[in-house]
């Protein structure tokens, strides 16, 4: 298993992988920037520069993730949501075919592994709020307003 550290505009990431793909990208980790990017992780790494950039609005290296068959349920259809657009928990909940599986959805949405990759950042609560984010609010905020195909622009 390969790790790599690297800054992004909202802190420092860490992306963990193999030959098998990418398990791992998580923010507001504690490493020092790798000056050297493995092999197995240069893909990502590219990737993810592309989306800060907004060079690139999907990701297709390959994933690798570990959770119950629910989570990798939660997360596929977390993978559905089309770069600049949201979705609330509740229709989340509608898509996966269990209404009042809304807080179960919320907890799977939380222990996603792989940081703006799989956008739980494009699940907000149902009145429009941004709810519950691992890396906090202003991050998921700040990830929503880059993805907003309608910029706004300062009359100043």
């Amino acid at each position: 298993m390969q790790t790599v550290f690297i800054n992004t505009p909202l802190g420092t990431a860490k992306i963990k992988g193999d030959e098998n793909g990418i398990s791992l990208i998580s923010i507001n980790e504690e490493g020092e920037i790798s000056k050297k990017i493995p092999l197995e992780l240069k893909e990502a790494v590219n990737q993810l520069k592309e989306y800060f950039e907004g060079k690139r609005k999907q990701f297709n290296f390959e994933l690798n993730t570990k959770g119950t068959d629910f989570q990798q349920k939660v997360w596929k259809a977390l993978l559905e949501i089309p770069y600049g657009k949201t979705v609330s928990y509740l229709e989340l909940s509608k898509t996966l075919g269990d209404v009042k599986a809304i807080r179960a959805v919320a907890s799977a949405n939380g222990k996603n592994p792989l940081w703006i990759v799989i956008p739980c950042h494009r699940v907000i609560g149902s009145d429009g709020s941004l709810t519950g984010y691992a890396g906090g609010l202003w991050r998921k905020k700040w990830l929503l307003d880059h993805e907003n195909p309608i910029k706004q622009q300062s009359l100043f």
